[in-house]
C-alpha cells in the first residue's frame, strides 16, 4: 500500500514550508494597500521582536585616536544597556572636524573577525583577516570613510571582542547556543542587536563631525539582514545598502539550512517572507547587490526576489528609489553603485 510516511526531518520541514502561507505577504495594488500593509504588518514585527533593553546613558570613551590612511581613526566604547557594552570602530576624514560630513553605520557578516575585516583591520598576526577581507572585498567601511562618510562597525553579540574567547562551544555555533539561552527568557538575539545599532546610531547623531539627519546603512550577508532591520526600525536611516542578502526563507533558511539564531524571529515566516521585509523599507532608498555566483543566495532566487521588491516599490510611488547591483561576483561587496548611491542619498 502506498503511503507518504516520512522519517526526514529535513523532508519534514520542507513540506511544512510549502504549506506555508504567510498572512502578510504583499498583494496590494495601489499607494493606499501598500501604506496599510505597511503600518499593519511594522506592528507585527515590532510586537514579534519583543521589549527592547531600557536606555542608559552611552557613557562614550575614546580609548584611542590615531591618523592614518588620510582619516582619523577611533577606537570608541559605549554602553548599550545596563549590562552591556559596545567597543566600536569610528573612521572619519580629516576634514569632518571643520565641516560636518554624512555617517553609515556598516555591518559584519557572520565571520570571525567582525567589525575588525569590514573596517579593513590589516594585520601580519592574522593572515586569515587579510584574506578575508580580500576575498570578499569586505572593507566596505574603510572605503567609505575614504569616499568622505564617517563610518562606524561594531562587533554583533557572539563576534569579534563580544565572542567569549573566540570558541566557548566547540562544533556549535554560538548564534544558536546564545539564541536559545536567550529564548528561555523571552529575550530575541536579534532585538538585542537590533537595539546596539541604534544605540550606535544614538553615538552617531550626536559627534559633530557628522552631518545632521544623513545616516545610512549597509551590510553583507548577516549583515544585510542587519541592514534590513536597523533600516526598519530606526527612522532615522536614510538609506540602506543590502549586500547578497535576497531570497526566501524557504530556498535559504529551511531547504539549505543557511541561517542562525542571530538572523531570525520565532513565527516571522509565519507573518512574512524576505521580499516583504525588503519591500517594507520603502520609500526610504535602498539598494540591493546580488552576486551571479554568489553560492549562499542563487542568483536565480535573490532576483526573484528582487522582482517581488521592485514591485512594492513601484506600488508604493517609488520605484526610482530601488536599485539593483547585480555583479559577476560571489558573495561579497561589489562596490559598483554603492558610492553613487549613497552620495545620491546622503551627500546629494
Amino acid at each position: 500500500m502506498k503511503t507518504s510516511r516520512n522519517f526526514s526531518m529535513i523532508e519534514y520541514f520542507n513540506r511544512k514550508a510549502d504549506a506555508i502561507k504567510p498572512a502578510f505577504r504583499f498583494s496590494g495594488k495601489s499607494q493606499e494597500d501598500f501604506l496599510s500593509w505597511k503600518q499593519c504588518l511594522l506592528a507585527e514585527l515590532r510586537s514579534l521582536l519583543g521589549p527592547m533593553p531600557t536606555r542608559v546613558p552611552l557613557n562614550a570613551e575614546v580609548v584611542w585616536e590615531i591618523e592614518e590612511e588620510g582619516l582619523i581613526k577611533q577606537r570608541v566604547v559605549i554602553d548599550t544597556e545596563s549590562d552591556m557594552s559596545v567597543a566600536a570602530l569610528v573612521f572619519m576624514p580629516k576634514s569632518a572636524k571643520q565641516k560636518p560630513c554624512p555617517a553609515i553605520l556598516c555591518n559584519h557578516g557572520h565571520g570571525e573577525y567582525a567589525k575588525d575585516s569590514v573596517m579593513g583591520v590589516r594585520s601580519k598576526y592574522f593572515v586569515d583577516r587579510n584574506t578575508e577581507i580580500a576575498g570578499f572585498n569586505y572593507d566596505y567601511g574603510l572605503q567609505m570613510a575614504k569616499h568622505g562618510y564617517v563610518t562606524m562597525a561594531i562587533d554583533y553579540r557572539g563576534f569579534g571582542e563580544r565572542s567569549d574567547g573566540g570558541n566557548p562551544y566547540p562544533g556549535r555555533d554560538k548564534c544558536n547556543v546564545h539564541y536559545i539561552r536567550g529564548s528561555l527568557m523571552g529575550i530575541n538575539l536579534l532585538t538585542l542587536d537590533i537595539w546596539d545599532a541604534m544605540r550606535c546610531i544614538d553615538y552617531l547623531c550626536e559627534l559633530g563631525c557628522v552631518e545632521n539627519n544623513k545616516v545610512g546603512t549597509m551590510g553583507l550577508s548577516f549583515g544585510g539582514t542587519m541592514t534590513t532591520w536597523i533600516t526598519l526600525m530606526d527612522e532615522r536611516i536614510r538609506a540602506a545598502d543590502i549586500i547578497c542578502y535576497s531570497c526566501r526563507f524557504k530556498n535559504f533558511a529551511i531547504e539549505n539550512g543557511n541561517i542562525c539564531g542571530s538572523q531570525y524571529l520565532p513565527g516571522l515566516f509565519a507573518l512574512c517572507d524576505v521580499p516583504d521585509l525588503h519591500g517594507l523599507i520603502a520609500p526610504k532608498p535602498l539598494l540591493v547587490e546580488i552576486g551571479v555566483h554568489d553560492k549562499c543566495f542563487h542568483e536565480a532566487e535573490a532576483l526573484s526576489c528582487s522582482t517581488e521588491v521592485r514591485k512594492i516599490f513601484e506600488v508604493a510611488g517609488v520605484l526610482d528609489n530601488y536599485e539593483v547591483d547585480l555583479f559577476g561576483g560571489d558573495h561579497r561587496f561589489s562596490g559598483n553603485k554603492a558610492f553613487d548611491f549613497f552620495d545620491k542619498y546622503l551627500k546629494g
